[in-house]
C-alpha cells in the first residue's frame, strides 16, 4: 500500500502542522523514494515540519528544471543513487534565462551516483522512473536548450520523465511537470507496468493548454481513473475542468498531502 506524501508545490494543503511553505517547484516521496526536490530547499523543511525522513537514498528527478531540481543539495548528503535523463543536465533556457539545474553535475557525481537512463527502471520494488516517453500525442515542450555544437534549438524536454507505482489494484502515476503529456505518460507506463493507469497525482503541464485540448485529455482518460490529485503546473483552468469532469475521483492536494493508495 504505497504512501505519497507532497513535499513541495505551488500551494498548501494542509494547514497542520504550522509552518508549512509552498513554491513553485514539486517533490514528493514515495514510501523511500524521493521524486524531485523542489526549487529550494523548502522540501526538507516541510518534511521535517511533517515529522517524516528528510534523507532518501533513491532520488529521482523528473527532468531538468530549477523548480524541479533546485533543493537536491539538501538532499545529497543521505543519497546513493539518482536516477536522470541524460538531457537533464544540459544547459535549459527560457527566453534567454538559464531555467535549468542549478547544481553542476560533478557536484552530485561527488555525493552519489549518477544514474542516467532512456529507459524505464525500477528504482524500488514496483516502483519505475519510466525514463523517455514515446509521443504519440501532443506533448508540451517549453525553453530552448543550448547543443553540443553550441547552438540554441526549441527543448521538447525529452528528458521528462514520470514515475509509476504499480499495485495490486492497478498503476498510480506521479507526475513532476509532464512534458511528455499525459496520455503519452499514461500510455507509457501501462506499457511498463502491464497494468492500467488508475490514479494520477502531481503536475500535468495542462496550464499550456486551452480548454479545448484540456478536455480532450479529459474525455481521454474517461472510465480510467479512480483518483486524479493534480498540482504543480495543472493551472487554475485544468483544475476547475478536471474537478467538473472527474467529480467522484478528484482530489485537491499540495504542500502536506498524504495519500495512500
Amino acid at each position: 500500500m504505497p504512501t505519497i506524501r507532497i513535499l513541495a508545490d505551488d500551494y498548501v494543503a494542509e494547514t497542520r502542522p504550522m509552518g508549512l511553505q509552498a513554491e513553485h517547484g514539486f517533490a514528493a516521496t514515495v514510501d523511500d523514494v524521493l521524486f524531485d526536490t523542489g526549487q529550494t530547499g523548502l522540501a526538507a523543511t516541510n518534511a521535517d515540519r511533517l515529522d517524516i525522513p528528510t534523507g532518501y537514498s533513491e532520488i529521482v528527478l523528473s527532468h531538468g528544471h530549477y523548480d524541479h531540481t533546485g533543493g537536491l543539495g539538501t538532499f545529497l548528503d543521505d543519497a546513493e543513487n539518482v536516477y536522470a535523463h541524460p538531457d537533464a543536465f544540459d544547459t535549459k533556457l527560457l527566453e534567454g534565462t538559464y531555467i535549468g539545474m542549478p547544481d553542476r553535475r560533478t557536484r552530485i557525481e561527488a555525493a552519489a551516483e549518477v544514474v542516467t537512463h532512456r529507459e524505464a527502471i525500477e528504482v524500488d520494488p514496483c516502483i519505475y522512473a519510466l525514463g523517455e516517453v514515446p509521443r504519440q500525442y501532443p506533448d508540451n515542450p517549453v525553453g530552448e536548450v543550448v547543443g553540443a555544437d553550441g547552438k540554441i534549438r526549441p527543448d521538447n524536454v525529452l528528458d521528462d520523465q514520470s514515475l509509476a507505482i504499480k499495485t495490486d489494484d492497478g498503476t498510480v502515476l506521479l507526475c513532476g511537470c509532464c512534458h511528455a503529456g499525459l496520455q503519452n505518460t499514461v500510455e507509457h507506463a501501462e506499457a511498463v507496468t502491464g497494468s492500467t493507469v488508475r490514479g494520477v497525482i502531481g503536475g500535468t503541464h495542462l496550464t499550456a493548454l486551452d480548454e479545448a485540448a484540456i478536455r480532450d485529455v479529459a474525455n481521454w482518460l474517461d472510465d480510467r481513473l479512480e483518483l486524479l490529485a493534480p498540482s504543480h503546473c495543472t493551472g487554475p483552468t485544468g483544475e476547475r475542468i478536471l474537478a467538473s469532469h472527474f467529480p467522484d475521483a478528484y482530489e485537491s492536494v499540495g504542500v502536506g498531502s498524504e495519500i495512500i493508495w
